[in-house]
C-alpha cells in the first residue's frame, strides 16, 4: 500500500521523487524459529525500537521448525508499538482466504493497524499436500491466488450478505466484517509473468528477494507489473515494492567481498540503486549471520543514510513505460 508524503511531512517519509507517492521503507525478516520461541520476539522488539517500519515473518506451515505464523504475529503485535507486520508471504493453499481475511483484520483492529498481508499462491506443494491442502497446476495457483484477493476485500468490506462464486472459493451470502483499522495492504510474492500480471491488476505491493531476483531482472518484471496496471487502469506508482536482501553488514574498512557482503557505506551505495534506478521502495534485511547485531546496524548506519541519499535530486527510474 502507497502513503502519500508531502515534503512536511514527518522525517521518516522520503518520496522516492517529487512526483512519487511511494514511501520508502525499512524492515527486517526473521525466522519463526520453534526452537526458541523468544528469539523472534527479541529480534522484532528490537526493530520496533530501532525506528524500523515493517517486521515480515516467513509462513512455512508444514516446517516443523517454525512456530504458527499467525499465532506469533498475534504475539509480536502485543509486545510492540509502532512497527508494522504482517506475512512474507501467507501460503494461501492452507489459509482459507475467508479466514484469512478475519484474521488479518482482527490483528490489525488489535494492533491499531499495523498488519499488513503479505500472499503467495504457494509452493513446497509435498508439505502442503502432507497437511492436506490442494496441489495445484501453476495456472491453478495464478487462479486461485486471484479468487482470493477478491474474497478477502470483498469480506474487509464491512457490507453483505456477499457472493462470490469461484472456481477455487466461494461466499454464499457471508456476513463480511469486521472491517479493518486500515487499508490492509495486499502484498504478492510474485516471479513468474501472470503473477506479475496480476500484481500490476490487483495488488497493492510487490514482494521479491535478492537471491531468487538480482537486481538486473528488476527492471524488465517491473515493467510487466506496469503495463499490466496500465492496462487495469491503475496508476503504477501505488504498487508497493518490496525487496527483501539477504547479506551481511561488515565493519567499516573490510575488504569488500561482493553486494550486500560489504561494509555499511556500499549497502547504502547499493540500495541508492536499487531505489533510484530500479524502483524498489522498501528494503527488508534478511541477515545471514548474527540477526541481531545485523539489525543494529542496519538501523543505524544503512537506513539513515540512505533516507539522506535519497533526499538528492535523481533522475526517475528506469523505465520505458508511461505513467498514467
Amino acid at each position: 500500500m502507497a502513503l502519500p508524503v508531502t515534503k512536511d511531512g514527518p522525517e521518516d517519509q522520503v518520496a522516492m521523487t517529487d512526483d512519487d507517492t511511494r514511501v520508502l521503507e525499512f524492515g527486517v525478516a526473521i525466522d519463526p524459529r520453534a526452537d526458541d520461541p523468544e528469539w523472534a520476539v527479541r529480534l522484532t522488539t528490537a526493530a520496533d525500537e530501532a525506528g524500523l517500519d515493517l517486521v515480515d515473518v516467513q509462513d512455512h506451515p508444514y516446517a516443523p521448525q517454525f512456530l504458527d505464523t499467525w499465532t506469533l504475529l498475534a504475539v509480536l503485535a502485543a509486545r510492540t508499538r509502532r512497527v508494522r507486520l504482517y506475512p512474507g508471504v501467507a501460503s494461501l493453499p492452507l489459509r482459507p482466504p475467508a479466514v484469512l481475511a478475519k484474521a488479518a483484520a482482527s490483528l490489525d483492529l488489535l494492533s491499531g493497524g499495523r498488519m499488513e498481508l503479505g500472499l503467495g499462491a504457494g509452493g513446497s506443494w509435498d508439505g502442503i499436500a502432507g497437511l492436506g491442502g490442494p496441489v495445484r497446476t501453476p495456472g491453478e495457483a495464478v487462479a486461485a491466488l486471484e479468487e482470493a484477493i477478491w474474497v478477502i476485500r470483498l469480506l474487509w468490506s464491512g457490507e453483505g450478505p456477499v457472493r462470490f462464486e469461484g472456481t477455487h472459493y466461494r461466499l454464499q451470502g457471508a456476513e463480511a466484517g469486521p472491517r479493518p483499522a486500515h487499508p490492509i495492504g495486499i502484498w504478492l510474492g510474485a516471479l513468474g509473468p501472470r503473477m506479475l500480471d496480476l500484481t500490476g491488476r490487483l495488488a497493492d505491493g510487490w514482494i521479491v528477494s535478492s537471491p531468487f531476483t538480482p537486481p538486473a531482472q528488476l527492471p524488465a518484471m517491473q515493467d510487466r507489473i506496469e503495463a499490466a496496471a496500465l492496462a487495469a487502469g491503475r496508476d503504477p506508482r501505488v504498487i508497493r515494492r518490496v525487496y527483501n536482501v539477504v547479506g551481511t553488514i561488515r565493519p567499516s574498512g573490510h575488504r569488500v567481498a561482493g553486494p550486500l557482503d560489504d561494509p555499511a557505506e556500499h549497502w547504502v551505495e547499493q540500495l541508492t540503486r536499487y531505489a533510484l534506478v530500479e524502483g524498489m521502495d522498501t528494503f527488508i534485511l534478511a541477515p545471514r549471520e548474527d540477526p541481531e547485531r545485523q539489525l543494529r546496524l542496519f538501523a543505524e548506519e544503512v537506513v539513515p543514510a540512505l533516507r539522506v541519499a535519497i533526499r538528492r535530486p535523481v533522475p526517475a527510474p528506469a523505465s520505458s513505460l508511461p505513467v498514467a
